[in-house]
């Protein structure tokens, strides 16, 4: 089979696999910290979590760095991407170890949250440096199998970090720092790990680098006119972008719906709800591999718009089939559904973006890529948070889901065809 063959050939590539290191400690370390603040803020007996509780969370976590976000591409595409992930790392490895001492003072929930939110701006960096530095280890030719592999095997990482968390967290006596520690030891391992690629290896160009952090933020807001506009010239991934961030929001809905709905409506206690959440989180890791395993596939013969426009289409057709009944076995199937669907239409976004932009645009690009994906889910949780009673169970919600991916589909359609096989170029 040629696809894995390609694998095969990728996994021989010793700067592929060292980058693909990096992003599975450190997505690995996301799946904690994440796992670890939906415990502190949902799921603590001593909480009564409502929708508008986690939209604020969700707000409070990644709104204000969604804003700053094209500010971090403009540095991405002047510093060293190695040494982003390497001090990145150190850096969120530090923070994290400062969150764990903040939940274990029972500190007020505000410095709680300035902590955490340090540690996810951090993160706009290294998740957008981890992308635009792929085509620097790989040959354009298995560039779509690449971005199969890659966020998909970093997105699993996060999953198998988030389910690490909860065996840390029923072992340790339900403890939340516990948790965040195990995340402090992951970053610093990712930084360490970085030191195995060459410094200039993964770019900038030296030609782009400003050593001087003064120059560098000095040319930001002209570096974000020009990767605003280098992105509308290109319309095939101006538009995938946007298909994207429409699902992203619909993602994000569904994500608090089915938050509410271990919380309150499947389980009497907190304890038990996280574990339904766990599991939910496997089974759309299940969803994620199988993504990764059909995408070269269907993109080399649909092309990656008419990929997208099928996954938001299937996704039209099984959300409400099997969402509209609030009970958790067709939910948990529907997790699967939607991590195939969401992770398939991502990869072909990505290698879209990566093709089709420059490279001394990639870092910008990906940042602005970055806070749409942020700002579609922050305000995913605030119409959730208007729309979901307190149990979760919202037949409006689900609908409105639907027809969104409906729409998502029918406007990929119509906006034509890309030529199949070679069709980032």
């Amino acid at each position: 089979m040629s696809v894995a063959r390609d694998l095969r050939v990728l996994l021989r590539l010793g700067d592929f696999r060292r980058l693909l290191a990096v992003r599975l400690l450190s997505q690995g370390a996301d799946g904690v910290f994440q796992v670890a603040l939906a415990a502190y803020v949902v799921f603590s007996p001593e909480k009564q979590t409502s929708p508008a509780a986690i939209a604020s969370a969700m707000a409070v976590l990644l709104l204000p760095y969604s804003l700053v976000g094209p500010f971090a591409g403009v540095l991405l595409d002047r510093w060293r991407r190695r040494q982003v992930f390497l001090y990145g790392n150190l850096l969120r490895a530090f923070l994290a170890g400062c969150t764990a001492l903040l939940i274990v003072a029972e500190v007020p929930d505000w410095l709680f949250y300035a902590s955490a939110l340090s540690v996810t701006a951090v993160n706009r960096f290294v998740l957008a440096g981890l992308s635009a530095a792929l085509p620097r280890v790989v040959d354009e030719e298995r560039l779509v199998l690449a971005n199969s592999l890659s966020p998909t095997a970093g997105t699993l990482a996060a999953t198998a970090g988030g389910g690490l968390a909860f065996v840390v967290r029923l072992t340790v006596g339900d403890s939340d720092g516990a948790v965040m520690l195990l995340g402090a030891l992951l970053y610093l391992c990712a930084a360490l790990t970085s030191l195995l690629l060459g410094r200039e290896l993964l770019g900038p160009e030296p030609s782009m680098l400003q050593p001087r952090l003064g120059a560098a933020l000095a040319s930001t807001a002209r570096g974000l006119v020009d990767g605003v506009r280098h992105l509308a010239e290109r319309r095939t991934a101006a538009g995938a972008l946007a298909a994207m961030t429409v699902m992203r929001f619909c993602y994000g809905a569904l994500t608090v719906m089915v938050l509410m709905l271990c919380r309150y409506a499947w389980t009497d206690r907190e304890a038990d709800g996280l574990a339904l959440l766990g599991l939910a989180l496997g089974i759309s890791g299940a969803g994620f591999f199988a993504a990764a395993v059909l995408t070269p596939w269907t993109v080399n013969r649909l092309g990656p718009y008419g990929w997208m426009a099928l996954c938001a289409g299937a996704a039209a057709v099984l959300e409400p089939a099997l969402g509209l009944s609030f009970a958790p076995v067709p939910l948990l199937f529907a997790a699967f559904v939607l991590g195939l669907i969401t992770q398939g239409a991502k990869i072909a976004t990505d290698t879209l973006v990566q093709t089709v932009v420059d490279d001394a645009y990639r870092g910008r690009v990906f940042s602005l890529y970055d806070v749409l994906f942020n700002v579609a889910f922050v305000g995913a949780a605030a119409v959730a948070a208007l729309m979901l009673p307190p149990d979760g169970r919202s037949a409006a919600l689900v609908v409105t889901v639907a027809v969104l991916y409906a729409a998502v589909a029918v406007v990929l359609v119509l906006r034509g065809r890309i030529p199949k096989g070679r069709c980032f170029t």
